[in-house]
């Protein structure tokens, strides 16, 4: 039968309507909170390429972090920036790195606060790779020990999670077995599983220094235009070597890969909301070319529509203190 018996407004008709039928959910355990910690002390200093967001020392992080937590926000991905680079990027498994003491003093503050820390060497490295180089090539084996000090440093200053985003192949095995063998079976590895080589990185870049010094990433990082079916390989060898968590990175133009992920994978799915697609909606509000709280609810509850179980995104603290109100 169709109209007029069917009339779909129906279900429209008020607020508490809306609400009743609507099939997606969006709350505040949803999020996860991005930020950037740098060496030093008394340090909040805005970035210029991302609106509203810091680089903070360990000090000044862990306020943010109490905030965060008041707020009802379930966990921080901490991104480390280091006080000197070299080509093996040594100071990302330094216990006295900005990280580490970062994680150090949120997990004695804040212990109800879930800390999630980034593993990779892009930021800590002169070239600004996510591995190690030879011969003008990434080094995907050498590469993986470092990748695995890094990840024990952070479980050693008390991170809940491990998130691998190199996309050296076989890293999560290699972490995996490190953590294991050193005492920290209970760490969690969320993986960077579908991690595509975009251009809606670049705020981020400049924000993290990590843009590479030659070349670019498309030799480990995914091809936009590489089917679904190569994106369900990667995530399914990454839990088939103990990924707890897997992350679709992108989030909106990777809206398939997803859905395709959701219905495939029974394991907790991530969507990495990024600095591109952040700052694509604060430049268009600024334009008044859209409303900028209505965009982000909007590009928040798409990406949890297509199955994603939680949502990493620079929106995170606006989107909670709305979301609580």
């Amino acid at each position: 039968m169709g109209f007029p018996h069917v009339r779909m407004r129906r279900l429209r008709v008020g607020s508490a309507m809306r609400r009743l039928t609507a099939g997606t959910r969006l709350s505040v355990n949803d999020l996860v909170c991005p930020l950037f910690v740098c060496p030093g002390e008394n340090i909040k200093k805005p970035i210029p390429s991302m609106d509203g967001c810091f680089h903070f020392s360990p000090d000044t992080l862990l306020r943010e972090a109490q905030e965060i937590c008041e707020l009802g926000v379930p966990a921080v991905l901490l991104f480390g920036l280091p006080l000197r680079k070299d080509a093996q990027g040594s100071e990302a498994w330094s216990e006295d790195s900005a990280v580490c003491r970062a994680v150090r003093a949120v997990k004695k503050a804040v212990p109800d606060l879930l800390v999630i820390t980034d593993v990779c060497l892009c930021a800590y490295t002169e070239h600004g790779h996510c591995g190690l180089i030879r011969d003008g090539k990434i080094d995907n084996d050498q590469s993986l020990q470092c990748l695995a000090r890094m990840a024990l440093a952070h479980a050693r200053a008390g991170a809940d999670v491990v998130a691998p985003s190199d996309m050296m192949d076989g890293r999560i095995g290699m972490i995996r077995q490190t953590l294991d063998e050193a005492g920290f079976s209970e760490t969690a590895i969320l993986s960077y599983a579908a991690k595509y080589a975009s251009a809606f990185y670049g705020p981020f870049r400049d924000a993290a220094d990590s843009a590479p010094a030659f070349g670019n990433r498309k030799t480990y990082q995914m091809d936009p235009a590489a089917s679904v079916r190569q994106a369900m390989r990667e995530i399914a060898l990454d839990i088939e070597e103990g990924a707890d968590m897997v992350m679709v990175k992108p989030a909106l133009a990777y809206l398939d890969v997803i859905a395709a992920a959701r219905q495939r994978f029974d394991v907790p799915l991530a969507a990495y909301n990024v600095s591109g697609e952040y700052m694509m909606v604060n430049q268009a509000a600024k334009a008044g070319l859209m409303d900028r709280q209505e965009a982000m609810l909007e590009i928040l509850l798409a990406i949890k529509r297509a199955g994603a179980d939680f949502v990493i995104t620079y929106f995170a603290r606006e989107a909670a203190a709305l979301l609580n109100g």
